[in-house]
């Protein structure tokens, strides 16, 4: 594994290699070699949204590894004055940095890099726009097998703004690789694709209809800053309609946990007693951010020594 771009670019093995080893981080960060794994090695975070749960979670993965870390801010670099990434991530290289780990708001641009043979050091996409946010979807689903086990015959639900989440997007790419065969979508027209994607198996504006006998519920923000269609519901209304509290709950199974990939807004797509209650697995998602980063770094680079 040169790079880490997509789930789509990892072939069935490596899913499970990366699962197994986050798994065995998640019990241990000293596992595998613990924190003089990777000493000598170097990682920059280069985020050019914000971020708090995955930056933080890169930085400390990469620390417990023994890895020196470079926190590069767009609004205090080159960056600012123009630089474009190309040669920023060149300058980053030229400085012996051995990855960069990148959100950007252009959707591809990490794979258009790596198509174009630059620059010469590996890549780690944290987020790209409203398209992919493949190490989301590598730690979620090390949560879910380790709340379930094996993940086939889950009927797992993403509701909220499905059309602009690249969380959505990953999740589809990874999951049903690993048995989810059920991917219920919900949401209000505006925030649901135009065509129902392939691995979906239904997409509604129901959330009722879509949660009876669902295992587990992914609920996601309204990312209002990719927003340019029409009007939206009013808060009043979305939490109605589409908002997960404790009676819409009732209508899972009994045995239904809750996810959410953060940031959340309480009392609009989630009520406090949900995000805090039993069958939440808010905290255990940004607990196991740390393991599954670790996993991708230590992958990254054990063969290029």
């Amino acid at each position: 594994m040169r790079n880490f771009l997509s789930c789509k670019q990892l072939s069935d093995t490596q899913i499970e290699a990366l699962l197994q080893r986050t798994r065995e981080y998640s019990l241990s960060p000293m596992v595998l070699g613990g924190s003089s794994l990777l000493v000598g090695r170097m990682v920059a975070n280069l985020f050019y949204e914000a971020s708090t749960r995955t930056r933080v979670s890169f930085e400390v993965a990469a620390r417990r590894l023994g890895m020196d870390v470079v926190n590069v801010s767009a609004s205090n670099s080159s960056i600012e004055k123009g630089e474009n990434l190309r040669d920023t991530l060149e300058t980053l290289a030229a400085i012996g940095v051995d990855i960069a780990v990148v959100r950007h708001s252009q959707p591809g641009v990490l794979e258009q890099l790596v198509a174009e043979s630059a620059p010469g050091l590996q890549l780690v996409n944290a987020g790209d726009g409203d398209n992919l946010h493949p190490s989301q979807a590598l730690l979620d689903a090390a949560v879910l097998q380790s709340a379930f086990g094996k993940l086939d015959g889950l009927r797992l639900v993403i509701a909220g703004d499905i059309r602009h989440s690249r969380v959505a997007a990953s999740a589809l790419e990874l999951l049903p690789r690993l048995g989810v065969e059920d991917i219920r979508l919900v949401g209000p027209k505006q925030l649901l694709p135009d065509a129902q994607p392939e691995n979906a198996s239904l997409m509604t504006e129901d959330f009722d209809a879509a949660i009876a006998g669902a295992n587990a519920v992914m609920m996601l923000r309204i990312q209002h800053e990719r927003i340019t269609a029409p009007k939206l519901p009013d808060i009043l209304q979305y939490q109605q309609r589409w908002g997960l509290n404790t009676e819409r709950l009732q209508l899972a199974n009994a045995d239904c946990v809750v996810l959410h990939p953060g940031p959340v807004n309480r009392g609009v797509e989630i009520s406090d007693a949900v995000a805090d209650g039993s069958q939440s697995l808010i905290r255990q998602q940004v607990a196991m951010g740390v393991p599954a980063r670790m996993a991708i770094f230590s992958t990254l680079l054990e063969n290029t020594d």
